[in-house]
C-alpha cells in the first residue's frame, strides 16, 4: 500500500475532477443496482394475484399505469446510468493522463538534475521503459482501476444491503461466495505482482537491447553483426513472451474459477429461494430481484481479478518509477549558495583528489593555479585523469578531497546554474540535437540574434560551410548530427560554446576529430578569442601544447610535470618521451627547428624505448607511446630496413 499512498499527492491538483468522478461512480452504481428494485416494485404493485374460492392462483390483475411508470423509470435509470458511466470514464481518463503527465515531467526534471555519477551507471533503455511503460501502468490504474474498483465495491454494498432487507436467510446464502472470491483475488495478486515486476524489468532490458543496436547500427553493419543483434533481441523478446505467457496462464486459470463460483452461487440462490417460496416465507419477485442482482454482479465479480491485476502492475510500476524520482544527485547545491558574478577566471585547484567509488583514486593531490587569461594544456597517457580534471571545474563531479576556487570562491558555495553559465565546454564526444544548425549553435542562448550566431560561426570557421548548404542556417541536422562530418560537428560545437562568451573555456580534445588544415583554422580563430579567458585544453596537437602558458603532465592521477614547452623539453621525463614519439613529427612537418634535449639524454632515450618495445618489455610505458613505436617498427620492416 505504501507505493499506492505515494501516488496520492499527484491527485491533489485534480481534486475537483476526482470528486466529480467519484460522484459519477456513485450515481452509476446506484442506478444499476436500484433497477432490480424497480422491477420488484412493478411486480408488487402493478400485478395483483387473482385467486379462486379455494385460494388457488388463477391469474394476475395488472395495473397498467403502474406498469408503464415502472418501465419508464427503468428506462430513465438506464439513461442516467449511461450518462454517469460516461462522466466516470471521461473524468477517469482525464485524471489518469494528467497524473501520467506530471509523473513523466517529474522523472525527466530529476534526471536532468542528476550528476554524471548517476548517468554513468544507469542504462538508457531502463530509464526509457520506466518513463513510458511503467508510467502508462500507473495511468491505467487511475483511469480505470481505482474508479472501477470503487464501482464494484459500491455495487456489492448496495446489493448486499438490499438482500438483507428483503430476506436475511437468502442473503446469507447469496453472499457465501464473496469471501472465496476475495481470497482467490488476493492469492492471484500475490502471484502476479512479482511476475509483473519481472515482465517490466525484462521490458526495460529489451528496450535497452533495441536502443543499443539501433544507435550503433553503423558499427553493426561495419562488422556484419546483423544476425547477432537480431538473435540478441529475439532472446530478450522470447523471455518477454514467456513471462507474459506465464502471467496469462495464471489469469486464465483464475477467471474460469471465478465464473464457476459465480454461476454456482446463482444456482444455489435460486434453489434456496424456491424452497423458501414453497414455505411461504418469500415471494417469487423477491427471488427474481436476488437473481437480477447476482447477474448484475457477474461481470464486476469476473473483472475483479482484472482489477487486482491492474493494481498489481501499478504497484510494481510505482516502485520502479519512484526509484528514478527518489534518485539523489551526488552533486548537491549548498543551501544559501550565491550566484557567481563578475568572473575574472582565476581557477585554483588546492590539493584536489577524486574517486568514483571511494576505493580507487582517479586524482590525487592535484595543484593548479590558472591565472586569468592563461592557457592550461593537459597532457598524459589514456586514463591519466585529464578529462576528470576539467569535469570537476563545472561540478559534473564533486571533489573527494581539497577544493576548487574561482576568483577565490569555492565552487561549492555558488549556484550550479551560475557556475556553468560562466564556463564554456566543448566536449570530446560532440552531441548535436535534431533540429536546424541555427538551433544547435544557439542552444545555450536561444535568444541570440542571427548576427551573433553568424559571428560565432565565423570565429569557429564554419560559417562558409553553412551558407553553402541549400537551406543555410536552417539546414536540418540528423540524429546526433549524423549528416555532418566529424570536423563540421566539432566546429558547430565550438561555435555553440563561443556564443556563450564565457570567462572560462574547456576544450576536451576538441580538435582531435578534425584534419590538420581545419584544426589550424580553428586554432587561428581561438588564438584571439582566448585572450582574457582562462582556457583548459586537453591537448593532442603540437600547436596547442607549444602556445600554452602552462603544460600539466598527468600520469596515474598525479601531476608529475609542469611548465612551458621549452622548459619541459629540457627535462628528462614523460613529456619529452611523448614529444619524441608523438609530437616531434608534427614539428618537423611544419619545418620548425626542434628544441634539442640535454646531451646527457641524447638520442639514446628514443632508442632505448624502441629496444624495450622490440623485446616486448612495455610495462611502465604510456600505451600511446608503445603503439607509436610499434607502428614505426612495422613501417621500417615493410620498407626493407628490418626491425
Amino acid at each position: 500500500m505504501r507505493w499506492l499512498l505515494r501516488l496520492v499527492p499527484y491527485l491533489k491538483p485534480y481534486r475537483g475532477q476526482l470528486i466529480l468522478a467519484w460522484l459519477c461512480v456513485l450515481a452509476a452504481g446506484s442506478f444499476v443496482m436500484i433497477s432490480p428494485l424497480l422491477v420488484k416494485f412493478a411486480i408488487d404493485f402493478g400485478l395483483q394475484p387473482v385467486r379462486d374460492a379455494d385460494g388457488r392462483l388463477v391469474g394476475l390483475d395488472g395495473n397498467e399505469r403502474l406498469l408503464i411508470f415502472g418501465a419508464l423509470a427503468i428506462v430513465a435509470f438506464a439513461i442516467a446510468r449511461g450518462a454517469a458511466a460516461f462522466g466516470q470514464q471521461y473524468l477517469g481518463e482525464t485524471i489518469g493522463q494528467s497524473v501520467a503527465y506530471d509523473i513523466r515531467n517529474r522523472i525527466y526534471d530529476n534526471l536532468q538534475r542528476l550528476s554524471f555519477a548517476y548517468h554513468d551507471k544507469v542504462q538508457t533503455g531502463q530509464i526509457m521503459s520506466r518513463a513510458t511503460q511503467d508510467v502508462e501502468n500507473i495511468r491505467i490504474f487511475f483511469a480505470m482501476g481505482a474508479l472501477r474498483l470503487g464501482y464494484i465495491v459500491l455495487m456489492l454494498l448496495i446489493s448486499i444491503v438490499g438482500m438483507f432487507i428483503i430476506n436475511w436467510q437468502l442473503a446469507l446464502v447469496s453472499i457465501v461466495s464473496l469471501p472465496i472470491l476475495a481470497w482467490r483475488s488476493i492469492v492471484t495478486s500475490r502471484r502476479l505482482r512479482p511476475m509483473w515486476l519481472q515482465i517490466q524489468q525484462n521490458q526495460a532490458e529489451m528496450t535497452q537491447v533495441a536502443e543499443e543496436g539501433l544507435s550503433g547500427i553503423r558499427v553493426v553493419k561495419a562488422f556484419s553483426r546483423e544476425d547477432y543483434e537480431s538473435r540478441k533481441f529475439a532472446e530478450a523478446a522470447k523471455r518477454q513472451a514467456d513471462l507474459s505467457y506465464q502471467a496469462a496462464v495464471i489469469q486464465a486459470n483464475n477467471q474460469p474459477l471465478l465464473q464457476g463460483i459465480s454461476a454456482a452461487q446463482i444456482a444455489t440462490t435460486v434453489g434456496v429461494g424456491a424452497w423458501l417460496i414453497s414455505r411461504g416465507s418469500l415471494q417469487a419477485q423477491d427471488v427474481l430481484t436476488f437473481t437480477l442482482w447476482l447477474n448484475l454482479l457477474q461481470l464486476p465479480v469476473r473483472t475483479l481479478g482484472f482489477m487486482i491485476n491492474i493494481i498489481a502492475r501499478c504497484i510494481s510500476s510505482a516502485e520502479r518509477v519512484f526509484e528514478l524520482i527518489d534518485a539523489q544527485s551526488a552533486v548537491q547545491e549548498k543551501p544559501g549558495a550565491v550566484p557567481l558574478t563578475d568572473v575574472k577566471g582565476h581557477v585554483v585547484f588546492e590539493n584536489v583528489s577524486f574517486s568514483y567509488d571511494n576505493l580507487s583514486p582517479v586524482l590525487s593531490g592535484v595543484e593548479i593555479d590558472a591565472k586569468p587569461g592563461q592557457v592550461i594544456a593537459l597532457l598524459g597517457p589514456t586514463g591519466s585523469g585529464k578529462s576528470t580534471v576539467v569535469n570537476l571545474i563545472p561540478r559534473f563531479y564533486d571533489v573527494t578531497e581539497g577544493r576548487i576556487l574561482i576568483d577565490g570562491i569555492d565552487i561549492r558555495d555558488v549556484t550550479i546554474e551560475s557556475l556553468r553559465r560562466n564556463i564554456g565546454i566543448v566536449q570530446q564526444d560532440v552531441f548535436l540535437f535534431i533540429g536546424t544548425i541555427r538551433d544547435n549553435i544557439a542552444y545555450g542562448r536561444p535568444d541570440a540574434s542571427q548576427e551573433e550566431i553568424e559571428r560565432a560561426a565565423k570565429a569557429a570557421r564554419i560559417h562558409d560551410f553553412i551558407v553553402s548548404l541549400p537551406y543555410g542556417y536552417d539546414e536540418w541536422v540528423g540524429e546526433r548530427g549524423v549528416t555532418l562530418s566529424g570536423g563540421q560537428k566539432q566546429r558547430i560545437a565550438i561555435a555553440r560554446t563561443l556564443l556563450l562568451d564565457p570567462k572560462i573555456l574547456i576544450f576536451d580534445d576538441s580538435t582531435a576529430s578534425v584534419d590538420t588544415q581545419t584544426e589550424f583554422l580553428i586554432q587561428q580563430a581561438l588564438q584571439e578569442l582566448m585572450k582574457g579567458r582562462t582556457t583548459f585544453v586537453i591537448a593532442q596537437r603540437l600547436r596547442t601544447v607549444m602556445r600554452a602558458d602552462q603544460i600539466l603532465v598527468l600520469d596515474q592521477g598525479r601531476v608529475i610535470q609542469r611548465g612551458t614547452h621549452h622548459e619541459l623539453i629540457q627535462q628528462e621525463g614523460l613529456y619529452r618521451r611523448i614529444f619524441e614519439l608523438e609530437l616531434k613529427d608534427q614539428e618537423e612537418a611544419l619545418g620548425r627547428p626542434v628544441a634539442a634535449p640535454p646531451v646527457s639524454d641524447g638520442a639514446g632515450l628514443a632508442e632505448r624505448i624502441r629496444e624495450r618495445v622490440r623485446r616486448g618489455e612495455t610495462e611502465g610505458l604510456p600505451p600511446q607511446v608503445v603503439e607509436r613505436v610499434r607502428a614505426r617498427l612495422a613501417a621500417e620492416g615493410q620498407a626493407g630496413g628490418g626491425a
